[in-house]
């Protein structure tokens, strides 16, 4: 049999062309529910905290972090005198800091995916190094579903790097014993910043 005759039978045996499904059932009108968000944030293993202020932000984690000594904070505002200098290096600079504050265009409520890009926080490595990571995001920022996230928020992506990041590091991969901060943050805060009206 030659080659055209094989290409010839395939062509003439072509399934009907189905139309594609209807994906509009996923989407939801209306806004996230910062709420909805919080609770499968915590059921992860992080914890989330409503500020109005980012003045807020450093003795929360005082309080819940007081042996972070190094640092780093992507705004000053989020925490006056932490480690200004984060942007020098290749990224060995990171390799001993205790906490990282960074901020996350948006979350999400079904899944509590908060999506970061390289446009915020430059340096890729600073979420996965840190010993411990905190998250400030708006909570007019979050979106119901992942199809939200997708269809109205990164369907044209900004950058060269982007990553969902949902609760501390975790594995049960050893004889089915949930480790959390097994090979990433051990600890995920969120900050769910709502301005002060």
């Amino acid at each position: 049999m030659s080659r055209e005759s094989i290409l010839a039978a395939i062509k003439n045996n072509q399934p009907e062309q189905q139309a594609l499904p209807d994906l509009n059932a996923f989407r939801r009108t209306g806004p996230g529910d910062p709420a909805a968000f919080r609770k499968v944030v915590e059921t992860l293993g992080g914890q989330v905290f409503g500020i109005s202020s980012y003045t807020e932000i450093q003795p929360l984690m005082a309080e819940h972090l007081p042996d972070a000594r190094k640092i780093v904070a992507i705004q000053e505002q989020y925490w006056p005198g932490a480690l200004t200098e984060w942007e020098a290096g290749d990224g060995r600079q990171f390799e001993d800091v205790d906490l990282a504050i960074i901020p996350g265009q948006f979350g999400v409520a079904e899944n509590g995916a908060i999506w970061i890009t390289d446009i915020e926080i430059k340096e890729r490595v600073l979420p996965f190094i840190t010993q411990h990571l905190a998250i400030v995001v708006s909570s007019q920022d979050i979106l119901p579903t992942m199809h939200d996230a997708y269809e109205e928020r990164i369907a044209r992506p900004e950058g060269g790097f982007g990553v969902f990041i949902a609760g501390p590091s975790k594995t049960a991969d050893i004889e089915q014993s949930l480790v959390l901060g097994a090979h990433g943050a051990k600890s995920l805060t969120v900050f769910l910043y709502t301005p002060k009206s």
